[in-house]
């Protein structure tokens, strides 16, 4: 391998530099930065360029358009923050979690699985560990390599990054190590589609879960745009004009408190944020439940009116302490942008989640996302989805003719012989594994008329309930947690239901994330991607290009479901629109 240092004879090199090694637009160049300012390092397969300052790695990706390949998404962070749009990446933590499971994004484990070593003895940075790497002779004598001479990464490295520009080369060289070693990997998966027309479905999944990953890096630092005069008078509506003070806070607590605890005699004393202490109000008036849930006191809205109130204290309750005025001072920035941490995987099934609230925003705020000044909303929201990529994994020929309808569970219902609400519960208990209650009969129906979706559920259901991990349709390891002995037969129930719905859930994720990173790579100049949630695309775009982006939304879904399930005849439907304000949209 040939090591290129930077020094003044050849600063401003880095393009040609690499162009002499053959690099092609695609392929994979490694990136990580050192903690000394020094620049970048890059690698390729056979070349090293330590101290590559970020402008020359900007007039890389800009003029060689090469796969960046980097241990985690947050090596972005600066060319993002610079303005680059990076076309195409790796991130091997995240085809980490694909090819292993769990949650584990630390690059000493990433890097012990793809060489076949053993993640529990890797080395620590605790000064036994140390000691003992010294004395067995593991560590390098070279300070600036990360590989020890076990196969082991240096301890410490995973947590402070290189600290070095020379370092840093090497740290991205081994990056390039695990992504070489993960593409086999992927690429020995088998491709679920009945028509494999393109690169395997596990390589297409690698290269989304990549981009996922860069997207809620971008979305971490451009933010959602948030009207804070809105937001304010919405707050004040549902729990009062801000307090001076805590204890004006503490006095607006206590009264609202009260409002609930004065419909019972001698109630002054219970703790409304204790779910006994509430059940045992409730059984007061009449209320006999077995907890507390909102979804579970529904029903009994009108039989008394503390279960309004409770129900409604609970929704300012949860604005007050998790939405009021703390949250905007934290999270909403000078510039109307509401920022938090994103992923592109929450470790189980494959969701992107979002912390300051991004992802459990209540509806009643949803009118403060408002678009900017001469910008619109482009708001697309997928239909039925998680039925219809049952449908699509499961190869259910039935099930896959009734994702015909704009309305999937209206054919449901009618080859059931029974009304759509019922066919629509006993499609949502079959994934999430009821298999009593009023869909009882229902389900039933749904074992004769969708016999192949229904198998495929029970066979996730089997292997989770007897411990062995599943894969979802894009090649998704989920593992499945150990039970004490002797097993219980409940809780290996619960874990069959687990199995049953991440293998449609994480598929639904893997489609979803899919969707929206080709969404981002089509987008005209001056769009965003501002809000993933679960299910739902939020773009914000000039006012004339409002309603190219709506129907680039349902085009790109078209396509995307071509590539992820072809074959299958299954049909993804979305809800689009164009709005000023997210609460506009119609559900």
């Amino acid at each position: 391998m040939t090591i290129r240092r930077y020094d003044d004879a050849v600063a401003g090199r880095a393009v040609h530099t690499l162009q002499d090694a053959g690099v092609q637009p695609g392929d994979p160049v490694a990136v990580a930065w050192g903690t000394d300012g020094a620049g970048a390092g890059l690698a390729t397969g056979t070349t090293l360029l330590p101290g590559v300052p970020l402008d020359e790695v900007a007039q890389v990706v800009e003029t060689l358009r090469p796969r960046l390949v980097w241990w985690s998404a947050t090596a972005a962070a600066p060319l993002v923050r610079a303005g680059l749009q990076i076309t195409a990446s790796w991130d091997v933590a995240a085809t980490h979690l694909l090819l292993h499971g769990g949650r584990t994004l630390d690059p000493s484990v990433v890097w012990a699985a793809a060489a076949g070593l053993d993640p529990d003895q890797r080395p620590r940075t605790g000064q036994l560990d140390l000691l003992a790497g010294a004395a067995d002779g593991g560590d390098p004598a070279d300070p600036d390599e990360p590989v020890r001479a076990d196969g082991y990464l240096r301890p410490g490295w995973s947590e402070s990054g290189p600290p070095t520009a020379a370092a840093a080369a090497r740290w991205a060289r081994a990056a390039l190590t695990v992504r070489d070693r993960h593409a086999e990997a992927l690429a020995e998966r088998p491709d679920p589609r009945r028509t494999p027309g393109s690169p395997p479905l596990a390589l297409l999944t690698a290269w989304s879960e990549s981009a996922a990953e860069l997207l809620a890096v971008e979305l971490g630092i451009a933010g959602l745009p948030l009207d804070r005069a809105t937001a304010e008078s919405l707050v004040s509506e549902r729990v009062g004009v801000r307090p001076a003070d805590a204890a004006e806070a503490a006095s607006t607590r206590r009264a609202r408190d009260d409002a609930v605890r004065d419909l019972v005699t001698g109630a002054d004393g219970v703790d409304l944020r204790n779910p006994a202490q509430v059940r045992e109000l409730l059984t007061r008036v009449g209320i006999d439940v077995p907890d507390t849930r909102s979804w579970r006191l529904e029903p009994f809205r009108g039989s008394h009116p503390l279960v309004a109130a409770l129900l409604d204290w609970r929704k300012a309750e949860r604005i007050a302490t998790t939405y009021g005025f703390g949250w905007l001072d934290r999270d909403l920035g000078p510039d109307g942008r509401l920022r938090g941490t994103w992923t592109g995987c929450d470790g189980a099934a494959g969701r992107m989640t979002a912390s300051a609230g991004l992802h459990n925003m209540p509806a009643e705020l949803r009118p403060a996302v408002v678009a900017e000044s001469g910008h619109v909303l482009a708001r697309a929201d997928l239909g039925q989805v998680e039925p219809r990529v049952l449908a699509a994994v499961s190869h259910d020929p039935a099930l896959a003719e009734a994702t015909a309808d704009d309305d999937l569970y209206a054919p449901v219902a009618a080859r059931l012989g029974v009304e759509r609400p019922v066919a629509k519960v006993a499609v949502l208990a079959a994934m999430y594994g009821q298999t009593s209650g009023a869909a009882g009969e229902a389900l039933r129906g749904l074992e004769r008329t969708y016999p192949v979706a229904m198998g495929y559920l029970r066979s996730a259901h089997e292997a989770g309930a007897a411990g062995r991990d599943v894969y979802t349709y894009g090649g998704r390891r989920v593992r499945m947690w150990p039970l004490p002995e002797p097993v219980d037969p409940g809780a290996a129930a619960g874990r069959g239901r687990f199995a049953r719905n991440a293998v449609v859930q994480g598929a639904a994720a893997e489609l979803f994330k899919m969707w929206a990173v080709s969404v981002r790579a089509a987008l005209p100049p001056g769009a965003e991607i501002v809000l993933c949630l679960h299910d739902e695309l939020l773009v914000q775009a000039r006012e004339e290009d409002g309603d190219r982006v709506a129907a680039l939304l349902t085009e790109v879904l078209a396509t995307t479901a071509t590539r992820w399930s072809s074959g299958s005849g299954v049909r993804f439907v979305a809800d689009v629109s164009v709005l000023r304000r997210w609460s506009d949209a119609k559900d």
